[in-house]
Order: C-alpha cells, then sequence, then structure tokens
C-alpha cells in the first residue's frame, strides 16, 4: 500500500510539473501571450476522419504536394509513387499515367509546377461515389493563380476513382 501512494505521488508530481511547463513554455518562447498568436496557432489546427473521402483527398494531395515540393530530396520521387499507389484506384493510375504521357505534365496537379497552397472541398455523392473539389493555388499575393480538379472517389474503397481539371 506505501508503494502504491509513493507511485501516486511521483504520477502526481510528473503531470504537476507539465502543467507548469506548459503555462511557462509561451513566455520562455517569446510569445508573451500574443492573442495573435494564439489566433495564428488556432488557425493551423488540422483534423481528419480516414472513413472520410473528403479528408482522404486532402491527407493524399497534401502529402503528395509535399513530396513533389520536396523534389531535391532523394526519397520524393519514391514517396510521389508510393502516395499514388495507396491512395488511387489501378484505373485512376492508368489514367494519370496516359495523361502525362500525353501532356508531358504531372497527372495529379495538371500542371509543370507544384502549387504554394491547397484546399479541399466536399462537392456531394450519389451511387456509391463522392466528389471533392481541390482548389490548388499557384502564387501568393493578391489576384494569385488558382485551378479545381474535381476528384471522384469510391465510397466502398474509399480510392479515388478518377480526376479531372476542372474549367
Amino acid at each position: 500500500m506505501r508503494k502504491n501512494v509513493r507511485h501516486r505521488f511521483i504520477a502526481a508530481g510528473g503531470v504537476a510539473a507539465l502543467l507548469a511547463l506548459g503555462a511557462v513554455s509561451p513566455a520562455l518562447a517569446g510569445t508573451g501571450g500574443s492573442r495573435t498568436h494564439t489566433v495564428a496557432a488556432a488557425s493551423a489546427a488540422a483534423k481528419g476522419d480516414p472513413r472520410s473521402t473528403t479528408d482522404r483527398v486532402a491527407n493524399f494531395y497534401g502529402a503528395y504536394i509535399d513530396a513533389m515540393w520536396d523534389n531535391e530530396d532523394a526519397g520524393a520521387a519514391a514517396d510521389a509513387k508510393a502516395l499514388r499507389g495507396f491512395y488511387l484506384s489501378a484505373a485512376a493510375r492508368k489514367k494519370v499515367a496516359d495523361y502525362e504521357a500525353r501532356e508531358h505534365a504531372n497527372g495529379i496537379l495538371f500542371a509543370q509546377n507544384v502549387p504554394v497552397k491547397w484546399s479541399v472541398a466536399y462537392d456531394g455523392s450519389g451511387g456509391g461515389h463522392s466528389m471533392t473539389l481541390v482548389t490548388l493555388t499557384w502564387n501568393d499575393g493578391a489576384g494569385a493563380d488558382t485551378s479545381t480538379i474535381k476528384v471522384e472517389s469510391d465510397l466502398a474503397t474509399r480510392k479515388i476513382i478518377d480526376l479531372a481539371p476542372v474549367g
């Protein structure tokens, strides 16, 4: 019994130390509890659900763009290929490869460049499929160039089965 009390005391002390560290960390980092910093950090939060086809499309595009952006990393091309293999159906991979051979451009981004930002939005569902719109932003500032890709996913497998540029 005495050993159990001692373990509880040590655990409680550890929790108190972590809470204290969490309270002073912003001050030590020089943020001074700035409201601007807090709002910026809150808006950067991300979450997802592996059952959601929209979240899976967002996960795919986020990871794929990261791999393409880091093209100087020796493993980036392998990562991009592995992502295609995991998230796209065989038919979608073939369609992408055909586009790339014909257009000499990336068949996931429908471009030769890599975007600086992306966003994903649900666009309806029916017949066992879900539609998602992916908006790619190509530069920063006012009047930034964007393009949109319509992505179709199979609800049963959650795989991307079709993708095409909009407009």
